[in-house]
């Protein structure tokens, strides 16, 4: 059989899912099937019937609008997607969804759609590869010896985040990446000449990769020969060329942006059929292609072989066998927990808490070695440079610390590459206000269920002269709308150290510590209170009596209200002060111990330097909030505080006046 017709079961199923759908995107499954098809193959080694084998290759579809390549190919080599599924592509909960999302579709590496995103991961998941091969290799036992392949499209490489992520993949010389790049020179509103002529070449060229160019992306013979050269290539990532022609094989839409992202038609779909020589009913596929295709005998091999050398790798290296497993299972030194509970005891000066953040890392890192991670241009400043903490170069990847560059979104990105690999607990770190440069790959953290860490310093219009162009107002509320993200605001050491606790024990969520540059005092609890930071929210300072209003806060304005809410207890005012560093976990307590600490009463206030949207759920109708409604300033930080209303005496006499309205109101 020619190679054709193993590649046109790809083409054909994707037209298929996408016609009975009547949506869908078929050019760009129609036009990179032959390469697909030599790719998986001829090269990729992977198991169908173990989705998860540690070392198998990664495989990416960057461009994931052409999702119905991948689950053709999950489909044909035997993985739990079967032709129902294809039926039910784009369909209410079929696992065949309109972009790949790898908590749905077994096979699927990396949730993509989101264009260039898929690229940045694949970065991060070469990273892996190549720290864990580092740590754990040994001569004759390669344990970790994987391939990365990335499939994107013009539009993968119009993004920015292609430039930030591709730009340090060469800069670290991660040689076992691959990228494929379509060049079918269609987007959506037409030739790419309309908005894209740059020499892609020789940017690439730019950035230390190696680039095979001009390759016939339907020439079996130039697609194999081009992946062997790559696979060659010892010292750089490789960009592959292949010039294609989207929607290949149909007759009137071949070549055009009409094949793009719209069903081919009824008529359209019999010309192609007639013209690929496909006589095959829809989602008809022969028993000898299938047979040709199923991968299932060969991953079994892959897998069998590399147990067989594990098991040796066990026998010679049993206590790095077992740190392998434990990094496999995520399951964290149980040091950490002991270590961070007690740190606040050490320390009773006051500290930024991005300074206590570094605390914690100082005192956790030598139990974390899968902790991996590090900041944009800003190790400084977000003091995620602990002593323990070595860099990552091209000449020696020994280390666990990233120098991102000025690179937030390919940072978030990249690390949702590391996180998805499996084996590290990945951090990533910036400037509050510079979490929007980075906010849809935060926003894939949480769709992805990925346990990474966000490390967010400078919280604030505290952070003083810099100004409101760097003094974060929305971006904290922004923050705790993304679904299933933890945001922690933590007003001290403690605080701190739990919400490291916190993002270290996560399984399937990502959390974000949102850090302050100015020293805030430590905070008196006693030790059932330590105990109570864990669920989110609790009283950190009270009355014997009965409370007439409740302050919520976080941060760095919890002392204050603390102080206010002394000062009023002399003036016979009973207030109680409810520390709320992570709203998220407050909510998911029992409703039991959220009315013990907040129960319903009309005069609760909250304080916070931000926008205050998420307060309102808090303080109810009849409550207040002293929160930014405007940008901030360029002035010392605590004069630009007390200018917008977050000192003692303010809330003092706001908490008065909202006792007061409320009590005229009864």
């Amino acid at each position: 059989m020619k190679s054709i017709e193993f590649s046109n079961a790809i083409r054909f199923l994707s037209v298929d899912a996408v016609e009975r759908a009547q949506s869908g995107h078929p050019g760009a499954p129609m036009g990179m099937a032959d390469i697909a098809y030599v790719l998986w193959k001829k090269f990729l080694k992977h198991n169908p019937t173990n989705p998860d084998w540690l070392n198998r290759d990664r495989f990416v579809l960057s461009n994931g609008h052409g999702s119905m390549l991948l689950y053709s190919l999950l489909h044909l080599t035997g993985y739990r997607v079967s032709i129902n599924d294809l039926k039910n592509f784009r369909q209410l909960n079929s696992i065949t969804p309109g972009h790949p999302e790898c908590d749905i579709t077994p096979g699927v590496e990396t949730t993509t759609g989101p264009l260039g995103q898929g690229l940045a991961n694949g970065v991060g998941m070469a990273i892996a590869e190549k720290s864990l091969s580092r740590e754990f290799n040994k001569p004759n036992l390669k344990i970790i010896d994987h391939w990365t392949y990335v499939f994107a499209g013009d539009g993968c490489l119009m993004e920015g985040v292609s430039h930030e992520s591709c730009s340090l993949a060469g800069t670290l010389g991660l040689n076992k990446l691959i990228l494929f790049y379509d060049m079918n020179r269609i987007s959506i509103d037409g030739d790419t000449s309309l908005a894209y002529t740059e020499d892609v070449k020789k940017r690439f060229q730019s950035y230390d990769w190696n680039v095979i160019d001009n390759i016939d992306g339907h020439n079996f013979k130039s697609i194999e020969k081009s992946i062997r050269d790559a696979k060659r290539e010892k010292l750089r990532p490789t960009l592959i060329c292949m010039r294609t022609k989207i929607g290949y094989g149909s007759p009137n839409k071949e070549g055009t942006s009409s094949v793009h992202g719209a069903p081919l038609g009824p008529d359209e779909t019999r010309l192609t059929r007639e013209a690929l020589n496909w006589p095959y009913k829809p989602f008809e596929i022969p028993k000898k292609i299938y047979d040709k295709w199923d991968c299932k005998s060969s991953g079994k091999k892959f897998e069998t072989q590399w147990n067989k050398l594990l098991k040796k790798y066990k026998k010679l290296y049993p206590s790095l066998y077992k740190e392998l497993m434990r990094r496999r299972t995520c399951k964290i030194n149980k040091r950490v927990s002991t270590v961070l509970k007690n740190l606040s005891s050490k320390h009773t000066k006051p500290l930024a808490t991005r300074k206590c953040s570094q605390i914690a890392l100082e005192s956790i890192g030598k139990f974390l070695p899968e902790l991996i991670g590090g900041s944009a241009d800003l190790k400084e400043s977000n003091l995620t440079f602990w002593s323990g903490s070595k860099a990552i170069n091209k000449k020696d990847f020994t280390g666990k610390y990233i120098h991102y560059g000025v690179r937030e979104f390919a940072m978030s990105a990249i690390n949702n590459g590391i996180s998805l690999h499996g084996c590290f607990k990945v951090y990533a770190s910036t400037f509050l206000i510079f979490s929007e440069y980075a906010k849809n790959a935060i926003r894939m953290s949480s769709l992805m269920h990925l346990p990474v860490i966000y490390i967010f310093t400078h919280d604030s219009v505290g952070l003083g002269e810099d100004g409101p162009t760097h003094q974060s107002v929305e971006q904290l509320n922004s923050l705790r709308l993304i679904p299933k993200m933890n945001v922690w605001r933590p007003a001290d050491l403690h605080e701190t150290a739990i919400a490291w606790e916190s993002a270290l024990g996560q399984d399937n969520s990502p959390t974000s510590i949102v850090l302050s540059r100015q020293g805030l005092p430590q905070v008196e609890r006693s030790a059932n209170q330590k105990l109570l930071v864990r669920k989110g929210g609790y009283i950190v300072h009270d009355s014997k009596k009965r409370a007439q209003a409740i302050i919520i806060s976080s941060g760095s304005e919890l002392n204050i209200c603390i102080n206010a809410a002394s000062k009023l207890k002399e003036e016979n005012i009973h207030v109680r002060v409810v520390s709320m560093p992570c709203i998220e976990l407050f909510l998911s307590q029992p409703k039991s111990y959220r009315q013990n600490v907040l129960p319903d009463i009309d005069n609760i206030m909250a304080v916070e330097a931000g926008v205050g949207d998420c307060w309102d759920k808090f303080v109810g109708k009849h409550g207040a909030k002293v929160v930014m409604n405007s940008f901030g300033l360029s002035a010392p930080g605590g004069q630009v505080l007390k200018h917008f209303g977050f000192s003692e005496k303010n809330i003092i006499k706001q908490l008065k006046n909202l006792i007061k309205k409320n009590r005229k109101r009864k």
